[in-house]
């Protein structure tokens, strides 16, 4: 009796899947199709952010950029992608909501693509760049008012999530600003500063080295079966592997950089380069001359506030200082590599917050379990970066040059402490599972950079028009969302 009674219920169960995947068939071919043009609509818009301070700095070129960012992205995702995807999947909503009624949790999941689609879309087209992430959040939302109201949204994820709005540029910003007063002090305004970044140039290549294996091996990739490597192996990898990265770049690369810096340097005007040597010999005898001597009253800072003011001042980088060519060179090659780091840390992060609908679409279909129990296929992640890469080539040129070049201008320097402070917070956040915005930390990065940087500022115009859009775009997603799901509710 109870056998016959399970292949009954076997039997029903199994028809009513089958009438479920029928009726939401048409939602899931739509939510493919619209997958990609989210996708392409991050291409376009978000990943052109992680590399535009590359190309700002000319250190690489648009194609060169196209192509890293298709790589690093790709290997982002597949390597440490999975946390965020489930908290995008389950995190803003409680899906739980949706038991009883999962064709309302899949058709929506159109609705979502179309609404964060859409605005990613028109935001290109303005050369604003805004979050993948947050439009996310802002569709996921609109949608769910729709369909259930107020119920199951989790607020404290929304609020953590607005938190991070603030929390995650002026982290980025300061990470940078930190290291860009440290690149400054230890190198750009010594005396030879040149030989100042060989020296320090394998340090950098160690942290940057060390962070990244770091965050590929704790807590990695399933795929890899990276996910249980204890933190003491973590630690002791990231060591080990970048005090060899910098014991190549000391010992082999470095050697081979100089002489191609050397051929590269402009040669045709000998006399002027020794005459601006013989001027900095001058500079650094007159500079150094009053700590021997005893200063006059009245040339000495007077009061607490005045040498307060005196002694930020001599901390921070000279406003009408020219940074020495050949120096800059140097950082042109770590440059890349932070380039890369960047990209990593973005597909790590936001790609797979594009495609966590997608992954809800099928996970739903296939089993018509709200609670989506399953991981993440690796065809879907590959999916996602493929639209990404096409709308990066298409029309990332825009996004690019209001980031990399508009607002503040960058050199290979700044670049490399602007795309290095981004990229360790996004990583962060990706290992703590919070769906931060890129975007923010890369522009927090660039002002707060940009602010302190000698002799180039910010256009605090262009600046306005990117915070606005911020602002706005969770809410005109989520309404965007929402018209949309308005619509389609008729279909449940």
């Amino acid at each position: 009796m109870d056998t016959s009674t399970s292949i009954v219920e076997l039997l029903t169960s199994t028809a009513s899947l089958s009438d479920f995947q029928h009726a939401v068939l048409w939602a899931l071919i739509v939510g493919i199709i619209l997958a990609f043009v989210l996708g392409f609509g991050m291409g376009a818009n978000d990943v052109a952010n992680a590399f535009g301070t590359s190309v700002g700095s000319k250190v690489l070129t648009l194609r060169n950029a196209f192509i890293l960012a298709c790589i690093f992205e790709t290997l982002g995702a597949v390597l440490v992608g999975y946390n965020v995807t489930d908290t995008m999947r389950k995190g803003v909503v409680d899906v739980a909501i949706y038991k009883d009624n999962p064709k309302a949790l899949e058709v929506g999941q159109v609705a979502i693509l179309a609404g964060c689609g859409a605005w990613l879309i028109i935001a290109t087209i303005f050369k604003l760049p805004v979050s993948t992430t947050h439009s996310l959040v802002g569709a996921t939302v609109g949608m769910s008012l729709v369909v259930k109201g107020a119920e199951g949204i989790v607020w404290m994820k929304i609020v953590s999530i607005v938190a991070s709005w603030f929390i995650s540029p002026l982290l980025s910003g300061l990470i940078s600003t930190i290291l860009y007063l440290i690149v400054d002090h230890t190198v750009l305004r010594r005396k030879n500063p040149f030989h100042c970044g060989l020296r320090a140039l394998p340090v950098f290549y160690f942290f940057c080295i060390a962070f990244n294996v770091f965050a590929v091996s704790y807590q990695g990739s399933k795929i890899l079966h990276l996910a249980t490597v204890p933190l003491w192996l973590a630690f002791l990898l990231a060591i080990v592997i970048g005090a060899v990265v910098a014991a190549f770049m000391h010992f082999v690369a470095a050697p081979r950089l100089v002489k191609w810096i050397n051929s590269s340097s402009d040669v045709e005007n000998p006399e002027e380069t020794e005459e601006s040597e013989a001027k900095k010999e001058i500079s650094v005898v007159t500079i150094s001359e009053p700590e021997s001597k005893v200063a006059p009253p009245s040339s000495q800072p007077r009061g607490f506030i005045e040498q307060l003011k005196h002694m930020i001042k001599s901390f921070l980088p000279a406003r009408d200082r020219q940074e020495d060519e050949k120096t800059l060179k140097i950082f042109s090659s770590i440059q890349v590599f932070t380039a890369c780091f960047a990209g990593f840390a973005h597909g790590a992060n936001d790609v797979s917050n594009a495609i966590a609908p997608l992954t809800a679409l099928i996970s739903i279909y296939r089993n018509m379990d709200v609670m989506q129990e399953g991981e993440t296929p690796i065809y879907v992640l590959l999916y996602g970066v493929l639209a990404i890469c096409v709308g990066l080539c298409v029309l990332g040129h825009r996004v690019i040059k209001t980031v990399g070049q508009e607002m503040s201008e960058i050199n290979p320097a700044s670049g490399f402490t602007i795309e290095f402070g981004a990229a360790v917070t996004a990583l962060v956040a990706s290992k703590l599972g919070l769906p931060i915005s890129t975007t923010h930390c890369l522009v927090g990065s660039v002002v707060m950079v940009g602010t302190i940087k000698s002799g180039e500022g910010i256009d605090w115009r262009i600046f306005r028009n990117i915070a606005l859009s911020w602002i706005i775009t969770l809410p005109v997603s989520g309404l965007i969302s929402a018209g949309i799901m308005f619509v389609l509710k008729y279909t449940i």
